[in-house]
């Protein structure tokens, strides 16, 4: 990030940390006693090059979730995967609804590249996989249900976009009472400091923003 930038965000976090702090928000809701891990649309059209959707920071991005991909596997634990597609781009009857006014939807088409999780990430078929049309991973899909019955009380959440799918998908989860931990090096957006300050502001309100080694070490000590 350019310094500049990153020294302007710094100063206002600062700031609004002093007055969120003496009203009572950033408090910290902690780990539940089982975990999943929820991977926010990291397709290809998320995390490859060249796409209206492409994300910056992958480079750094997928190798993060990937040792968090690892610890989760090691352990056992659900993992899950969402992409978003549409099977109907064309048309006054299209799936992508008002959304699709608003973003260029029409290249999410089902079943094509653009959608698929990117393979660097190795998804098995033991690890759900949820095709969704909203933002949430949770709107309109059978991931709430799918955490029950897991005994699932903890999502770890990693993913794209920081302004938009993550923080739908965070706010969604502790909607539902389930405890958010958002991995700091596993998120992306496609915009400069859209990143920031959605975890920034996500961390006051909804969840828990960690870093990569707090969510291993977490992992690690709890094996």
């Amino acid at each position: 990030m350019d310094p500049e930038i990153r020294a302007a965000l710094d100063k206002l976090f600062a700031t609004d940390s002093s007055l969120y702090q003496a009203r009572g928000f950033q408090r910290r809701i902690g780990w539940g006693k089982k975990p999943a891990l929820v991977n926010i649309d990291l397709a290809n059209a998320w995390t490859r090059e060249d796409n209206a959707f492409t994300c910056e920071g992958m480079d750094t991005v997928i190798p993060a979730v990937q040792q968090v991909l690892a610890a989760f596997r090691a352990k056992g634990l659900p993992i899950v995967f969402t992409t978003t597609a549409y099977d109907i781009i064309e048309g006054e009857h299209s799936d992508m609804g008002l959304w699709g006014r608003k973003i260029p939807a029409e290249v999410l088409r089902a079943g094509s590249e653009a959608v698929q999780i990117d393979a660097r990430l190795e998804r098995r078929d033991s690890e759900l996989l949820i095709v969704k049309k909203q933002a949430s991973g949770f709107r309109g899909t059978n991931l709430n249900s799918y955490l029950n019955a897991c005994g699932v009380d903890t999502v770890v959440v990693t993913g794209a976009t920081a302004s938009a799918c993550i923080r739908a998908t965070v706010e969604d989860a502790i909607a539902d009472g389930f405890r958010p931990i958002v991995v700091r090096e596993c998120i992306g957006d496609r915009i400069a400091g859209a990143v920031e300050w959605n975890l920034y502001d996500i961390d006051a309100k909804f969840g828990d923003v960690e870093s990569l080694d707090a969510v291993l070490e977490h992992l690690r000590q709890n094996e």
